[in-house]
């Protein structure tokens, strides 16, 4: 897939301010990592919502991307697919996303960046998995394993696993009890994650021809102090941008990300950070960049 420029998708580019012209979403998730549903039933989603442009970000893995394209490619669907990923990092103890954009998903440095963090994230899991062992959970890991399939395993699985065998009355609780960094639970089974570091995210993207994004700013439970440390640190590691539209934003949320960006100079983009069909965080739901934002995508050229 070769990297694209504005000029691939001129109507979503036409009108910035509402994508009039065409709708695009550049944060989606598959069942190649914690989404539930197929490349392919995704992109049928995508199609049936009216998304003209879409992005695959699935976790620290390019693995549906492919699949995504082939199926376009076979079915003739009327989708532009933008080769995408999403990295966990570590900054300060907390665990920072940051989605990659319109890359050569050949690269030698991206590939083997996504290796290294598959790697980390495996024994991570296992270690969750002895964990919860302890906490009377003996085949957290086997269950949790088994759910990702061939997929990139994430904590999401293994609070699917503790929910679907009636552990906990919800995932969310899975995560509150045991798998949070503030579970309650005194045996609880959460394990320090030993991810890249934004500066290597944000390098490795860029030796590959993408944009750096940091995912949804708003949602790492920060301090308006430490929240502008965290952009700062981003902006000197030379990052591009903030998503800054996510569907559940309230207007004040949208124009705090905004004044992010402009202050500091980067670009926005905007995704669903869809997983699953549900009504708050659908595909391409609420996603209308302010009037001043500098859309990532005029990046690509």
């Amino acid at each position: 897939m070769a990297l694209l420029s504005t000029t691939d998708f001129p109507l979503i580019i036409e009108k910035q301010d509402g994508f009039s012209h065409g709708r695009i979403d550049l944060h989606s998730h598959t069942n190649c990592s914690d989404g539930s549903l197929s490349p392919q039933a995704l992109i049928d989603r995508a199609v049936n919502y009216q998304i003209d442009v879409l992005a695959i970000t699935d976790h620290d893995t390019l693995a549906g991307i492919d699949i995504a394209q082939g199926y376009i490619n076979e079915q003739n669907v009327p989708i532009t697919l933008i080769p995408g990923v999403e990295i966990s990092t570590a900054w300060q103890g907390f665990e920072i996303h940051i989605v990659g954009h319109n890359f050569d998903k050949n690269n030698e440095q991206l590939l083997q960046l996504i290796t290294n963090q598959q790697q980390a994230r495996e024994q991570r899991a296992i270690t969750i998995g002895e964990k919860l062992a302890k906490c009377g959970f003996p085949d957290a890991y086997a269950d949790a394993k088994k759910s990702a399939g061939e997929g990139s395993i994430t904590r999401a699985h293994f609070a699917k696993v503790l929910f679907q065998q009636g552990h906990v009355g919800t995932m969310q609780k899975a995560f509150d009890l045991y798998l949070g960094k503030k579970g309650r639970n005194i045996q609880k089974a959460y394990v320090k994650p030993t991810w890249c570091s934004i500066e290597q995210a944000v390098e490795v993207i860029h030796m590959a021809g993408g944009s750096a994004v940091m995912a949804h700013p708003i949602r790492y439970d920060l301090s308006a102090k430490w929240l502008r440390r965290l952009i700062v640190h981003f902006k000197e590691s030379l990052g591009d941008g903030l998503e800054i539209v996510l569907p559940q934003m309230n207007p004040q949320q949208r124009q705090i990300m905004l004044n992010y960006c402009l202050e500091y100079d980067l670009h926005a983009s905007t995704g669903s950070d869809f997983h699953h069909p549900n009504k708050w965080s659908d595909l391409g739901k609420n996603l209308i960049l302010p009037d001043r934002a500098k859309p990532v995508w005029a990046l690509w050229s």
